[in-house]
Parts: C-alpha cells; sequence; structure tokens
C-alpha cells in the first residue's frame, strides 16, 4: 500500500492567499454532545436521565435529555475560540459528571452501549414526538442509544450551508476516522472502530449528505423524505452534513461522541477550518469536486470499519491510503484557515498525539487487552470523561 498523502483537494484556497478580515474569519462555533449514563456497580446503562439532569439544575438550553432514558445532552454557548468553547464543555460535563455522581451512575462518552441495558430499552415516553418515532421505525429505534458530537459553524444561511456541504462532503469520512470511539456494542467487540456510524446508518434519513444544486434541491429533498414516511418531520434529516433547523448554521454530525474534551475541540476546530476553506473556495468561484454518493458511502464505511490505525480512500483520487495520511492530508488542506482563527498550534499537536498514541477506539480495545474485562472499558471511558 502507497504511504503517501491525499493530493491537496480543490477546496483549498489559492495561491493569492486567504483573506484576514470579514465574515469568513469571523465564524462561531458551538457543539452539542451526547452521552450515556450507567451504573457505577454494573456499568450498564441506567434509565435515570431525567434524574441526573434535575440533580443537575434542570433541562435548559444547556442540558437537556434526549431519546432513551439512558441519555442526556450538552450544548455549548456560541464560541469565538478554542479556549472558549473548551472552558465551556468542562464546565457543563463537570455539571453532568457530578449530578451523576449523586446517584450512583457515571457519565459515559460512549457512542453506543458496551454492555446492553437491564431488560428492555426503556424510551422516553413524555413526548408524542417520540411515541411516534418508536411507533413508525419500530426495532430500527433500538438504534437510538446512540451518542454523536454535533458541531454548528454560524452565522450562515441556509444557501451558503448547502454550498459548503457539497464541498465538505468529500472530508466526511476522515473525520469519521479520527473520531472513531465505537468498537464495542452490547458485550461484543463489532470489528469496527466506529460502530455507532454503521448501526445509525439503517435509518433511512442518515448517512451521507447528498450533493445539492439548489436551497430548493435540498427542501425538495427533506419533503421527499417526509412524504415517504422516512422522517416525520426536518428535525429528523439525520445526514451527516445539515444546515440547522435551529439556528443559522452548517451542523457537522458525523463523528462519534469524544471522551477527552480537547480531541472534541479539535473536531470543532477543524470542522470550522473546514468551513471556512469552503467559503473561500465557493467565492473564489473554484470548483466542487466531484464525489459521488456511491464512492462516500464505500469511503465511509471504510472509515467506520478501520478508524485512525487502518486505510481509507482518497476523497479526491479514490485510491487507498492510510487513514493517518488522509488525516494529514485534511490538516494541510485547511492549514491557511487554521492560521487564520489561531487553531493551527493546537490542532496539528492533538493529531500529532493521536497519531502517535491511537484512536479513542484502539485505546479501548487495549484497556480490554489487558484482563479480557469489558466493565474496565467502560470504566476507563467514565475517567477520562471526567478529565478536564
Amino acid at each position: 500500500m502507497e504511504t503517501r498523502t491525499p493530493v491537496e483537494g480543490p477546496t483549498a484556497p489559492t495561491s493569492q492567499g486567504a483573506p484576514s478580515s470579514g465574515s469568513i474569519a469571523t465564524l462561531t462555533l458551538g457543539v452539542e454532545e451526547e452521552f450515556l449514563i450507567v451504573d457505577a456497580a454494573t456499568w450498564r446503562p441506567a434509565p435515570v436521565a431525567s434524574e441526573v439532569l434535575s440533580a443537575a439544575g434542570g433541562t435548559g438550553p444547556r442540558i437537556q435529555g434526549e431519546a432513551t432514558r439512558y441519555q442526556v445532552e450538552l450544548a455549548s454557548p456560541v464560541a469565538a475560540t478554542a479556549d472558549e468553547l473548551r472552558a465551556a464543555l468542562v464546565s457543563l460535563r463537570t455539571v453532568l459528571a457530578g449530578a451523576a455522581r449523586e446517584l450512583g451512575c457515571r457519565l459515559v462518552a460512549s457512542p453506543v452501549p458496551v454492555l446492553n441495558p437491564s431488560g428492555p430499552t426503556k424510551f422516553r415516553t413524555d413526548l408524542a414526538r417520540h411515541l411516534a418515532i418508536q411507533g413508525r421505525f419500530g426495532e430500527l429505534a433500538q438504534t437510538l442509544t446512540a451518542c454523536g458530537q454535533h458541531v454548528h459553524v454560524g452565522s450562515l444561511d441556509i444557501g451558503r450551508a448547502v454550498a459548503v456541504a457539497n464541498r465538505l462532503r468529500p472530508w466526511v469520512p476522515t473525520l469519521i476516522a479520527l473520531g472513531a470511539n465505537s468498537p464495542y456494542a452490547g458485550g461484543r467487540d463489532t470489528g469496527h472502530a466506529s460502530w455507532r456510524t454503521v448501526s445509525w446508518s439503517g435509518w433511512p434519513s442518515a448517512g451521507t449528505t447528498p450533493y445539492f444544486e439548489t436551497v430548493s434541491d435540498y427542501e425538495r429533498a427533506v419533503r421527499h423524505l417526509i412524504a415517504a414516511g422516512a422522517a416525520l418531520d426536518p428535525h429528523m434529516v439525520y445526514w451527516d452534513l445539515r444546515p440547522s433547523r435551529k439556528w443559522p448554521t452548517l451542523e457537522v454530525r458525523a463523528p462519534d461522541v469524544m471522551p477527552d474534551v480537547d480531541h472534541a475541540v479539535l473536531l470543532a476546530v477543524l470542522s470550522r477550518a473546514l468551513v471556512t476553506t469552503a467559503l473561500w473556495a465557493d467565492r473564489e468561484g473554484l470548483p466542487v469536486p466531484p464525489v459521488s454518493d456511491e464512492f462516500l458511502r464505500l469511503a465511509r464505511w471504510r472509515a467506520a470499519h478501520d478508524g485512525l490505525e487502518g486505510a481509507g480512500l482518497d476523497p479526491f483520487t479514490g485510491d487507498e491510503l492510510p487513514a493517518a495520511g488522509l488525516v494529514q492530508g485534511l490538516l494541510k488542506s485547511v492549514e491557511p484557515a487554521l492560521s487564520l482563527s489561531g487553531d493551527l498550534d493546537f490542532a496539528s499537536q492533538a493529531i500529532d498525539g493521536m497519531l502517535r498514541d491511537g484512536s479513542w477506539a484502539a485505546r479501548q480495545r487495549k484497556v480490554f487487552a489487558r484482563r479480557g474485562e469489558l466493565t474496565d472499558v467502560i470504566r476507563f471511558l467514565a475517567d477520562e470523561t471526567e478529565r478536564a
């Protein structure tokens, strides 16, 4: 297998240089993180999300529940810098982790349950929408016990969000590989680095974001999903990239939730840099990379299977390359944007550290190899989730 890094894609700024001011230079960040609550004695998911939220001060714009009674979610305030974002995530994680401990539980950045809950899955029943999803999608609703990281980059109107998504599509598999954190599910090694990516792909409204020529095409696709019964409403559009229905942002939804705050911030600043680079390319009238949905489906699965330690598919040539090389290629393609935001040193060091120490999927497998106990893996994830 070749060890070269991928060629720099056509979304990179031209040799004229990147602009140093203007709206592109002031893109903001927001992050949503979903977590499991597990019993600290059995290490199985505990259906106490509402109690944890109450102990944390009640639901609000920053903390809330999810589709099952095992999950909670935090939503950071809008941040201008990586430091602001990190501080907000640490603060909100600390509140939720402390509330979980009060109830004899732990907050865990586990994208899927490593061990299954005791008994049937306990879904939320307090909202008609959740009941409707369970009724419509049946057994598929079992995969709702999934935890991802959603990065919001703004401000972008829907037109620019759709245009940017077209240019970001080739890099989504690399983000999945970099964020792979779910090798174990239901008491087994799945043989994948990100099982959440694979299991979540079963939803008819999830997976690769299609290419859209216009906003009208995008809105038409959303209406078709709803008309076909594949989504109850626009909020059920679970594509890896989507214009937010709530905020003036593009939402990057592909990666698993990260145990380490710094790696969560890394994925956020890389997402912003990709958006910035795409905006430059759009402004300069550069062609959008011609990448097919079929190729992206394959690249997406390969990233979920191999993670950071294996191989992936070059987004522009289709060649099989080491995943580490693809990550380095992504970093190279967004260097000017990272420099503009002041994030280049942080991103470079964080990526170097992951390439040296391994992905979170690889780290979980290393922990399991010591004693062959999956409870050790869950405890490890819980400890890392609480680490500031």
